[in-house]
């Protein structure tokens, strides 16, 4: 099970950006989704995750600005963020909570994370 994030950059002020975050692998079913965020000399933060059941949890601090969103058939988790600020600068990581089915079909439990992606808010 792998987790492919894309969507990161550098954006002033006010501006926008969205993130992806693909998971992929066989016999798979999706769970949970989420993003964290880590800035330098912190520690990593949750800001928002999605159930399988589509409900959503957000940070304070980006609610009204940031949107969790997910594609179920695409097992493909989003994040749009508008009015963004330079406190928002962090490397930016998602997750995912998956059952895989093994080859004797049993099933595995797991939490996989995507590489991370940068996100730099300029003032």
């Amino acid at each position: 099970v792998q987790l492919q994030a894309s969507g990161g950059g550098l954006v002033q002020a006010g501006g926008s950006l969205r993130l992806s975050c693909a998971a992929s692998g066989s016999r798979l079913t999706v769970n949970e989704m989420g993003w964290y965020r880590q800035a330098p000399g912190k520690e990593r933060e949750a800001v928002a995750s999605v159930s399988r059941g589509g409900a959503t949890n957000v940070r304070d601090s980006v609610k009204g600005r940031f949107t969790i969103s997910r594609d179920y058939a695409k097992n493909t988790v989003y994040l749009q963020m508008s009015s963004l600020k330079p406190e928002d600068t962090a490397v930016y990581y998602c997750n995912a909570d998956y059952i895989h089915y093994n080859d004797r079909d049993e099933p595995v439990v797991g939490r996989v994370w995507g590489e991370g992606t940068q996100v730099t808010v300029s003032s």
